[in-house]
């Protein structure tokens, strides 16, 4: 370890963060390797190391020949100090080495949030934040994925190419493309042509972007060979798929620090606001028993103890029930805890609800998301009142006093009705508990948590403008108002994040000279409420001649061109706007398992859905 490094530990929070050397890390020789991939995650290790995705393509990494992968977070505000005040570069944790001496540069972003980590992390490592600004050199190349990327425009100044949809297949085929132009001695404008031929490569200087007088974009127009849409990339057979079976152990806690399986990709159920249920569209699952191994030669490997079972929506696994059976010897032989989040109310069965009250009663989680039925049947939520009625009657009756329960506020057509009904649910959960509980020596704990809606591309919702900020606090002072109950503790999310958030999600390009203007003030990990400030981002904006309202506040039309139009998610823009149409009307439709709504991602799969 580097002697500046030794000295600077002691002075910051959890050191455990920035030494590497867990238990399965990949640490290879640089003589066998020709390329090297620093792979960035634009939050806290404890953030990074719990997300799946980067496990996943971590694994698939180092497992090329001749190729090298390692992992780099984002330090926090101390670590980064001291790294500034004592010259040393951002680097990998595998070799310590400076992340500007890597091959390729590449950014895991689920969350628009992270943008300003991305500029930091570049500039902690010396690397020049603007792609124009680093010549045609082949060598650093700045690449992003992730579910922030189906908009990438924001960072298109800033990254070589984009990796839309899943990468399993995506990444080892732009690896290979990368390590053939090393050899031959390409230069980057050359790879960057040769690439953007990849299924779900996106090239952001490959196209020309114009507006209109009024800001709205009049065309986007792809130049030397680029496609006239960019086509997601998704694992057609999730059996095929690799699963990290041997995944880094982390040396210090982290925010899921378990064994995490993924059930499947994608979610039937439609609902309008959700981008991941568009984006992660079609559905394709795991085999039960190929799970089951999965998760037993995990923990064996590991030594956890806690177990997880996940997708977007886990009640939907057609075998969850025997995919719990399957695994109940192991864990309970082996003191094994099993969880299952993203339980939906209208299927949370008994079945399930006795498999989970073997073990210790944590607390259930809902979301239904508005608080009447004509607002949840205008997002397609696809749930009643008396649908979680009767699952919180299950578990009350089997020990459960812990309820958490999950709502949006600003929802397209809500009005005060609906905000008020939010409370009046609440209530309804009391008297269930009251009637049902075989356990009221604890009493009942419910907690009502709200956040702002935020509009996002690729959802039935991307034409609609977000709320103003002060229209949001006057809903949430009305829930307050009405939520009363003793039992009831209720929070709500801070807004100022959730404004931004809708500012840069539906973000053109010009936006990147406010994100770089904003960095400059000091915006860097913006994620977290006790770095983030609004009113930079305001100065930023005013500086640059932009208008935050117009992205978020304002209204689209039918015929609008969008900053992502460029790229295509598989889901019609036809069948987006149909649901927009129906959630004005209140008109549901149906989840995917009872009957296909042709939005056309299934094609993708030769047109049969596995759900």
């Amino acid at each position: 370890m580097d002697q500046k490094l030794e000295r600077i530990l002691p002075r910051v929070q959890k050191p455990a963060r920035y030494v590497g050397g867990e238990y399965n890390a990949v640490v290879k020789e640089k003589a066998a390797v020709d390329t090297r991939v620093a792979f960035c995650f634009p939050d806290t290790y404890e953030i990074g190391m719990s997300n799946l995705g980067m496990r996943i393509l971590y694994s698939i990494m180092n497992d090329m020949e001749g190729v090298w992968c390692e992992r780099v977070f984002t330090p926090w505000g101390d670590m980064e100090a001291e790294l500034r005040q004592n010259h040393i570069p951002l680097y990998a944790l595998e070799s310590g080495d400076s992340v500007g001496d890597f091959d390729i540069v590449a950014f895991s972003i689920g969350y628009e949030m992270a943008y300003p980590a991305v500029l930091n992390m570049l500039d902690l490592s010396g690397i020049p934040l603007r792609s124009a600004d680093r010549g045609d050199a082949l060598k650093p190349l700045v690449i992003a994925g992730g579910t922030a990327m189906y908009n990438a425009e924001p960072l298109a100044d800033f990254i070589d190419l984009a990796c839309i949809g899943e990468g399993e297949e995506e990444l080892p085929e732009l690896l290979t493309l990368y390590r053939e132009a090393k050899r031959e001695g390409w230069d980057k404008p050359r790879f960057l042509r040769a690439a953007a031929k990849i299924q779900g490569i996106y090239v952001p200087s490959l196209y020309d972007v114009t507006y209109h007088d009024d800001g709205t974009v009049a065309a986007i127009t792809p130049k030397d060979g680029a496609p006239e849409r960019v086509q997601k990339r998704i694992v057609r057979d999730m059996d095929k798929a690799p699963f990290p079976v041997k995944s880094i152990v982390p040396s210090t806690e982290i925010v899921h620090d378990r064994v995490t399986l993924e059930l499947f990709r994608g979610c039937i159920r439609g609902c309008r606001f959700c981008q991941a249920g568009y984006v992660y569209r079609p559905v394709r699952c795991r085999s039960e028993k190929l799970l089951a191994e999965y998760g037993a030669a995990a923990c064996e490997d590991s030594g956890y103890q806690e177990m997880t079972l996940s997708s977007l929506s886990t009640s939907d696994y057609p075998q969850l029930l025997e995919l719990c059976d399957d695994l109940e010897a192991y864990c309970d032989s082996h003191h094994v805890s099993l969880s299952l989040p993203s339980l939906r109310a209208d299927n949370f069965s008994m079945g399930l609800t006795e498999r989970l009250s073997r073990g210790r009663k944590a607390g259930l989680t809902f979301a239904p998301e508005a608080g009447t039925q004509r607002l949840r049947d205008a997002i397609n939520k696809n749930l009643t009142e008396e649908d979680l009625m009767e699952s919180l009657k299950r578990a009350f009756s089997n020990g459960w006093n812990a309820v958490k329960l999950y709502y949006m506020l600003g929802l397209p057509t809500e009005t005060d009705e609906d905000i008020i009904g939010i409370a009046e649910m609440a209530n309804h959960v009391i008297h269930c508990w009251r009637e049902y509980a075989s356990n009221k020596t604890r009493g009942v704990r419910i907690t009502v948590s709200t956040s702002w809606f935020v509009p996002k591309p690729f959802t039935a919702f991307q034409w609609e403008p977000q709320i103003t900020r002060a229209e949001y606090e006057r809903r949430v002072q009305l829930l307050r108002e009405h939520m009363t109950a003793k039992a009831v503790t209720y929070n709500w999310h801070d807004g100022d994040t959730s404004f931004l958030e809708a500012v840069l999600a539906r973000g053109d390009r010009r936006l990147g000279r406010v994100l770089e203007t904003a960095f400059r003030k000091g915006a860097h990990l913006d994620a977290w409420q006790e770095y983030f400030d609004l009113n930079r981002w305001h100065e930023a904006f005013a500086e640059c001649g932009l208008d935050p309202a117009f992205y978020a506040n304002r209204e689209r039309k039918r015929e609008e061109i969008f900053p992502w139009s460029v790229i295509s998610c598989g889901v019609g823009d036809d069948y987006l706007w149909r649901e927009r149409e129906r959630s004005r009307e209140s008109l549901t439709t149906p989840d995917c398992r009872t009957r296909c709504s042709g939005c056309g991602a299934n094609k993708m799969v030769g047109g049969v859905c596995c759900v």
